[in-house]
This record gives C-alpha cells, sequence and structure tokens, in this order.
C-alpha cells in the first residue's frame, strides 16, 4: 500500500497494490496490519457503510461532535471527488480542506481522520461509495457544514448545482457551527 499525503497531514490517500491480467484485477481493500504499518495508526473500525448516489449528488459535509468517526473511504463503482475539512479549533490546519477523486479505476482510499468534517459529490452517472469507521453512526450527534461556505473555499471540481438532501441544505457556516475544540 502507497501513502499519498495531502495538504493536510492527517488526511491520507491510500493506493492498494492492484494486481490485473486479462482475467479482471485482484486488490487487498483493508489489512489492518498493513494499514497500521503504513500509516502508522492504530485504529480499529466498527461499522461499515454503502450508499448508492447519482451524478450531482452532494452528501456532506458531516461529522459527529460525540462518538467522532474516523472514517476510510473508496469508490467501488463510478467516481467521486471526497473531502476532509479540519473542525478542531486547536488545529493549525482548522477550516482547510484535502479533497482526492476516488474511483473504480485508480482504487484509491481516503483516510478521514476524527474531528473532520467529511463529504463527497458524484462525477459519474452513479458511484458506489464503501466506508468504514471508527465509531457508530450517533444522528443526534451528527453535525452538517454548508458545503459552500466561502471561508472554506471548497473547489467541489463539479459544475452546475449539487442534489442536496434536506439535511444537507441546512449546512451551517463553519463561524456558526459546533466544532472540535
Amino acid at each position: 500500500m502507497q501513502v499519498i499525503p495531502t495538504s493536510i497531514p492527517d488526511v491520507l490517500i491510500l493506493a492498494p497494490k492492484v494486481f490485473g491480467d486479462s482475467r479482471g484485477f485482484f486488490l487487498e481493500s483493508f489489512n489492518a496490519r498493513a494499514f497500521r504499518e503504513a500509516t502508522e495508526l492504530d485504529v480499529s473500525f466498527v461499522q461499515d457503510n454503502h450508499s448508492r448516489s447519482g451524478k450531482g449528488v452532494l452528501r456532506g459535509l458531516h461529522y459527529q461532535l460525540q462518538q467522532p468517526q474516523g472514517k476510510l473511504v473508496r469508490v467501488v463503482r463510478g467516481r467521486v471527488f471526497d473531502v476532509a475539512v479540519d473542525v478542531r479549533r486547536s488545529s493549525p490546519t482548522f477550516g482547510q480542506w484535502a479533497g482526492a477523486e476516488l474511483s473504480e479505476d485508480n482504487h484509491h482510499q481516503l483516510w478521514v481522520p476524527p474531528g473532520f468534517a467529511h463529504g463527497f459529490v458524484v462525477l459519474s452517472e452513479s458511484a458506489d461509495f464503501l466506508y468504514k469507521t471508527t465509531d457508530y453512526y450517533a444522528p443526534q450527534h451528527e453535525r452538517c457544514i454548508a458545503w459552500n461556505d466561502p471561508a472554506i473555499g471548497i473547489d467541489w471540481q463539479f459544475d452546475g448545482e449539487p442534489l442536496l438532501s434536506a439535511k444537507d441544505k441546512e449546512g451551517k457556516l463553519l463561524v456558526d457551527a459546533d466544532v472540535f475544540e
């Protein structure tokens, strides 16, 4: 597994070794020992999630103030632009974002640590998005930052108006949001 740094040192792109031939390919999508050795992170995952979304769907920017979740995310069908925003007020990268294209072709994964808001927009006709989390989903603790907060200035690499859930339409500006200290 190759670790590719992003503009925020805590957010990592992981590129697995892919073995392919005329029959198709094989890759190890997760190995705890290899993950720990490559990232120097010792995390336990407790939940796996799978979402399917159509082109232009934007999900996020979500995080949980209590029971914060680290997420290891990947795309198994389609293509998305995935984003992590540092919402730890005491961090030197508070309010900054890092993003990566994740696709069925590049097989990349993104490590989004606890203390970060996470979101993605679908760039292909549809996408199947898989992610592992380090804590359980707790809707009572979930918060949402506005996807288009000008203070954060995310380049979503998507033209047009995204399709948002009612919850995501109500996302707060970072200046007004509950964040980690």
